[in-house]
């Protein structure tokens, strides 16, 4: 359901976006149409305006660019007209397909009726409470290895870890920190966050690479992003990526920017 939804809001902004340029252009548009006449193996170009001659006026071959704007006015009068016809049901079913309709007739029920009544599927609450009860044995933490502590108290391994802990749990986004991930070709690996998409219903791991100016570590990277990607785990797709350098911090408006676009609605 959250495909279609996504699928239905692209194709809304794109027929949006192509009309709203189509009517600009139209706004300083001559009055007059381009007729097309071949006469032997030759097109001629004609420019015809309302109460002028029937057959329009001759434009010679060099006003290429009065020609160019006639033929464009003709098509962009076309993709309005048709923009106009298909964006109507479309902003009709995007609307439609805001809300998980079996989720919204259960919770439209009083919290008495709930109570006696066996959903169809579960919530999304109910998913991610028992999403978050879930057990796993995390990658670990060797004696005296530095720690630094999340607002929910879970030992992470750099400041940029715990940044990003904290983040998630004031946006309310469920998440995992190093939860096992088997990867053909790697092994077992441990994402630094696991997080339970609201937008996509779907998991989606969250790696972040901090210490990329290190040529070692960003070979030891490449080879990573290599194995997720063998195995059918995309950027963008089911996970995400950031990185740091020395001079190059953990940037909030991108990690905002990813949450926004991938993780919360």
């Amino acid at each position: 359901m959250s495909d279609l939804r996504e699928c239905l809001y692209k194709e809304q902004c794109r027929l949006e976006e192509i009309l709203q340029n189509a009517e600009e252009r139209l706004k300083n548009a001559s009055k007059g149409t381009l007729r097309l006449s071949k006469s032997g193996k030759q097109m001629q170009y004609y420019y015809c305006r309302p109460g002028g001659k029937k057959n329009g006026v001759y434009i010679p071959k060099a006003e290429k660019e009065w020609i160019q704007k006639l033929a464009q006015k003709a098509y962009d009068e076309k993709v309005v007209r048709l923009v106009r016809r298909r964006l109507p049901p479309i902003r009709k079913l995007a609307e439609l397909y805001q809300e998980d309709p079996i989720e919204t007739l259960f919770l439209s029920q009083c919290k008495e009726r709930q109570r006696w009544i066996r959903a169809a599927e579960p919530t999304w609450e109910q998913r991610v409470a028992e999403w978050k009860t879930e057990a796993y044995i995390g990658k670990g933490f060797q004696a005296n290895t530095p720690f630094f502590v999340t607002e929910q108290g879970e030992q992470v391994r750099s400041k940029s870890e715990k940044i990003l802990a904290d983040y998630f749990f004031k946006r309310g986004i469920a998440y995992k920190y190093e939860r096992p991930l088997q990867l053909k070709g790697l092994g077992t690996v441990y994402p630094d966050f696991t997080l339970l998409s609201e937008k996509t219903r779907q998991e989606i791991y969250w790696e972040h690479f901090g210490r990329m100016g290190d040529p070692a570590y960003a070979q030891k990277t490449v080879w990573k992003i290599q194995a997720y990607e063998e195995n059918g785990i995309f950027p963008g797709e089911t996970i995400l990526f950031t990185f740091e350098t020395d001079k190059s911090v953990l940037d909030m408006r991108l990690v905002e920017a990813l949450t926004d676009k991938y993780l919360a609605r």
